[in-house]
């Protein structure tokens, strides 16, 4: 309990976080506002000054920051400067950070003061894409006006989210194709038992007329106007990629398709599950750093 933890800014997961925390560590909120958690134990500070006690660990948000200065604090009234947050931490503390640029982590080496990177972990990656999944899962039952069981569901890529989608759509007995590039990732799509299609047959192959809902999880733009216009117009297409995202959104809506980009499911459909996943990987981390 001597240990000091700060957890810095961030969406309902790292409030979950610092409650967890708080069943056994000392934990200090920045980038809170007062009245947002329910643990006795944990101190809101209203600003850095306001620190009763520098961190051995501190925990920054997904990402850390958004225009590159100020700390992503959603929940926070007031800013607060990146530049301010060192003076947060002891001498041989640590900093965890999620997507931390490399601008954001040099104010603290250049101080001689570790960063370390936990969205680069492939467990937080792995269960992240399991909460990623059920929550698109959950905006397709709330959109269609159908049962899922029965439609016919197209993925679009063949990484973490898409196996954890096939695996998910099973018990839906849903009919799933995949689309991916890498023939490494058809063949996986084979094994789950999925129709399999290179994204480069696409467009002379009737899996986009076909399908009644698509999730897209590629990281760039697959589903341009030209196949978009393939789509039938009560196809669901919920586009599952980080930025730039899979899809050109415009188009989906100058040709009147229902179209969805689900940014940030896991924050947002499980913030708490989420917050506990970020909060088992810092322990990860820190355990193999005692026991190498």
């Amino acid at each position: 309990m001597n240990e000091q933890y700060i957890v810095a800014g961030g969406d309902m997961r790292f409030s979950a976080l610092a409650e967890q925390l708080a069943e056994t560590k000392r934990v200090c909120t920045l980038g809170f506002d007062k009245n947002l958690f329910t643990s006795k134990g944990i101190i809101t500070a209203e600003n850095v000054m306001s620190i009763p006690d520098r961190a051995d660990c501190l925990i920054l948000p997904i990402p850390v920051s958004s225009d590159g200065t100020t700390l992503n604090a959603p929940y926070y009234s007031g800013t607060i400067s990146l530049s301010e947050l060192p003076s947060c931490v002891k001498e041989n503390g640590i900093v965890f950070g999620g997507k931390i640029s490399p601008a954001a982590a040099g104010l603290f080496t250049s101080k001689g003061i570790e960063v370390i990177d936990y969205f680069e972990r492939e467990e937080l990656a792995v269960l992240n894409a399991l909460a990623t999944a059920e929550g698109a899962l959950q905006i397709a039952l709330e959109e269609q006006p159908v049962l899922i069981s029965g439609c016919r569901v197209l993925i679009l890529g063949m990484g973490r989210i898409a196996k954890s989608l096939v695996q998910i759509l099973k018990g839906f007995s849903t009919e799933t194709a995949i689309s991916a590039r890498k023939y490494s990732d058809l063949a996986w799509a084979e094994v789950f038992g999925c129709q399999a299609a290179a994204i480069s047959e696409l467009e002379n192959s009737e899996l986009l007329s076909e399908a009644d809902i698509i999730f897209n999880t590629v990281p760039h733009t697959i589903l341009n106007e030209q196949l978009l216009k393939k789509c039938k117009k009560s196809c669901l297409i919920i586009d599952l990629a980080s930025k730039p995202g899979g899809m050109d959104m415009d188009a989906a809506g100058r040709l009147g398709l229902r179209a969805i980009w689900a940014l940030s499911l896991p924050g947002k459909t499980a913030p708490v599950s989420s917050g506990r996943i970020i909060g088992k990987t810092i322990e990860n981390i820190l355990r193999e750093r005692k026991n190498p």
